[in-house]
């Protein structure tokens, strides 16, 4: 279960931010760090190109799928860099930061930059808020009942089974997040989608070759499919436990300030340096919510700043193991789905 350093109060008059951002900023936390950057891309940039000469040495066998364990893991650290691009976490430059977003995001993954940025920015402005974050509004899954009650055939089927079925649907999720890419394109404006596109453009081409020359089209499909699957997967894994099941604020109702509305809607994992390794440090939900310029390896040194400033504030600070926060996501999906599966009556509200 979530553990809560205090009991929730009321806020206080003024902002009670103000003085945990001056904390911060004394500790130095906010600060660029340009050296560790440079250092981790180019460990990322070295760890995709071993993994390519691999599936180009081992060539056409069946075990050059096994290559595709790693081509994801490498992937999703590459993910994490775009990311980091996004909150202007690396450069100092806004120009820069789109530079490097395009090429960690679109040239080397085929992710659309411009779509994931507009998406993730509206997420951390109104995070977990049903008709302001992107990220609980209505798709493959739902978030509230209000929003399970809407659903009709095969949606409601699997409103009913979602819970069961979110992580075999995260296995698409490396193709839909292409997809959705692709199709944000008409949505930009024209200078920024010529750009996109041809980034876009150059990694099918580049992905392509590396596999039709290395393996038959066959072994070529099935290496992309797994590669992309398993890449989903583990994105999902990292975000997933982040938000889902923790409090949703409601439409036209009460207006919280940034502490109190980013640290009531993120729930931080813990664990070691394996698990924060793994999660890329984004397991520091709610430190990165609270200062999403701040370098993500520098989260967890936020952490017991902001953990002693939730207590003197009385706001509960949710933080739980992994395996805990899975469980929780799962539950409030479960639970949202409850109505449909012939359960209590469905509710028009939350």
């Amino acid at each position: 279960m979530p553990q809560a350093t205090a009991v929730r109060a009321e806020p206080r008059a003024g902002s009670d931010f103000a003085p945990l951002l001056r904390q911060v900023r004394a500790a130095g936390l906010l600060e660029r760090d340009r050296r560790r950057y440079a250092l981790t891309v180019a460990a990322d940039l070295l760890s995709l190109a071993a993994t390519a000469a691999a599936v180009v040495a081992l060539g056409d066998t069946w075990w050059v799928l096994l290559l595709a364990v790693p081509a994801a893991v490498f992937s999703a650290r590459v993910a994490f860099v775009g990311h980091d691009s996004g909150h202007a976490q690396i450069a100092a430059t806004r120009r820069v930061n789109r530079l490097l977003g395009l090429v960690h995001g679109n040239l080397l993954l085929g992710m659309s930059h411009a779509w994931w940025n507009d998406k993730h920015v509206r997420h951390h402005a109104n995070p977990n808020h049903v008709d302001k974050d992107p990220d609980v509004g209505v798709g493959v899954l739902v978030w509230t009942e209000r929003q399970a009650a809407r659903r009709e055939g095969l949606a409601r089927w699997l409103t009913r089974h979602q819970a069961r079925l979110f992580f075999p649907l995260l296995l698409l999720e490396g193709i839909n997040l292409k997809v959705s890419g692709v199709l944000d394109l008409k949505r930009q404006e024209a200078g920024e989608r010529g750009v996109e596109a041809l980034f876009l453009a150059l990694h099918a081409a580049g992905y392509a070759t590396l596999l039709l020359s290395a393996m038959p089209p066959g072994k070529a499909l099935a290496f992309a499919l797994l590669h992309h699957a398993l890449f989903g997967l583990h994105l999902g894994m990292v975000f997933a436990p982040n938000h889902k099941g923790m409090e949703m604020p409601e439409p036209g109702g009460e207006r919280w300030g940034h502490l109190r509305r980013q640290v009531l809607t993120s729930r931080n994992v813990r664990g070691g340096p394996v698990t924060d390794w793994f999660m890329g440090g984004l397991n520091y939900q709610i430190e990165h919510h609270l200062f999403p310029g701040m370098p993500r390896h520098r989260l967890r040194l936020a952490r017991s700043l902001v953990r002693a400033h939730c207590r003197e504030t009385g706001l509960p600070y949710t933080e739980t193991g992994l395996l805990g926060s899975y469980a929780q996501a799962l539950r409030h999906m479960h639970e949202v789905g409850a109505p449909l599966r012939g359960g209590a009556p469905v509710r028009n509200g939350r």
